[in-house]
């Protein structure tokens, strides 16, 4: 099962499992938008969790590869700017230095292909601009037998256990990490700013 049919099948279940547990997380990362008004990238929108906590003056595009997921984003929206895209965190469909500033939250772990999504998202943001990350990672070199275990299964259906930030960022040499802090499950989630330099 692909990951579009998958996460098609668990878009009804997926607020109600996630939203509560998330929303601090999210709120702290969403702090780092600035107070000026820019044009945002939400990378892998999902179902518009993050919607609500947005501050209002921005620009906002919320990017998906499965409708019915932007179908519920697009009901969240509420007065906020915000426009829904179809398409692959992978392969963006904008122009390079598209957008002041990227939200990825709860997506590099989901993507088969971190690093491409990640590239991209710095090929579509200004230079200067900064990328807001929530997600889980295993730290380099940790072993974390279990979540070895389990991940060539998840990651067919809903997400990767196995994703190292660190090799991702390497790939990347335009981003520069500004912050990195633990999130949740004793650090296993994680926010991170990035900031593109060139």
């Amino acid at each position: 099962m692909g990951l579009e049919r998958s996460y098609a099948l668990i878009a009804p279940f997926y607020d109600a499992a996630l939203a509560a547990a998330t929303r601090s997380a999210r709120q702290t990362s969403l702090a780092g938008l600035p107070s000026t008004p820019a044009r945002v990238l939400l990378n892998g929108v999902g179902t518009g969790l993050d919607l609500p906590l947005l501050p209002p003056q921005h620009r906002y595009t919320g990017l998906d590869l499965t409708p019915a997921m932007l179908r519920r984003a697009l009901s969240q929206r509420s007065a906020l700017d915000f426009h829904g895209v179809l398409g692959d965190a992978q392969r963006l469909p904008f122009a390079d230095a598209s957008f002041e500033h990227a939200v990825l939250h709860l997506i590099l772990a989901v993507v088969p292909d971190p690093v491409a999504c990640l590239a991209e998202t710095a090929r579509v943001l200004t230079p200067g601009g900064q990328i807001l990350i929530f997600d889980k990672f295993l730290q380099p070199r940790q072993r974390a037998p279990l979540r070895r275990l389990f991940n060539p299964l998840l990651r067919r259906v809903a997400t990767r256990l196995d994703v190292v930030f660190e090799d991702a960022l390497t790939a990347v040499p335009e981003l520069t990490l500004k912050s990195d802090q633990p999130a949740l499950a004793s650090g296993w989630f994680r926010l991170i700013r990035l900031q593109k330099t060139a």
